[in-house]
């Protein structure tokens, strides 16, 4: 299930509101790295479902249930989210230094611009 929004992280809210806007203004590398932030949360948030009860029936191996197929989601804290999205950061920095190395510029470019749109959305957060 997903986290109710009044529980949600600001941070999390920021770049999901973000997400409109940047689609709207066709912003490649904004999307790219506000979609890589949100799913690398999304992912975090991930648990491990249970195994799901089995159908006697017609359909071998079919769930049964309403929901049967759903888990619940992990609250994560406003901390883990920014450390998350931080990490995300340094992971486009250390890759564009490495396509820098590499004599691809224009990848190195395109990464420093998607870390500066999440360091941008970091800003205010906590330490």
């Amino acid at each position: 299930m997903p986290v109710p929004d009044d529980a949600a992280s600001p941070l999390h809210d920021r770049l999901r509101q973000a997400l409109r806007p940047a689609l709207k203004a066709r912003d490649r590398a904004a999307v790219a790295a506000i979609r890589s932030a949100l799913a690398a949360i999304d992912n975090a948030q991930a648990v491990e479902a249970p195994p799901a009860p089995q159908a006697r029936g017609s359909i071998a191996g079919a769930v049964i249930g309403l929901g049967a197929g759903e888990a619940p989601r992990r609250d994560l804290s406003e901390g883990a989210i920014v450390a998350i999205v931080r990490a995300e950061v340094a992971e486009r920095r250390a890759a564009a230094a490495e396509y820098e190395r590499a004599g691809r510029g224009d990848a190195a470019a395109r990464l420093v611009v998607e870390a500066d749109v999440l360091a941008a959305h970091l800003a205010g957060a906590p330490a």
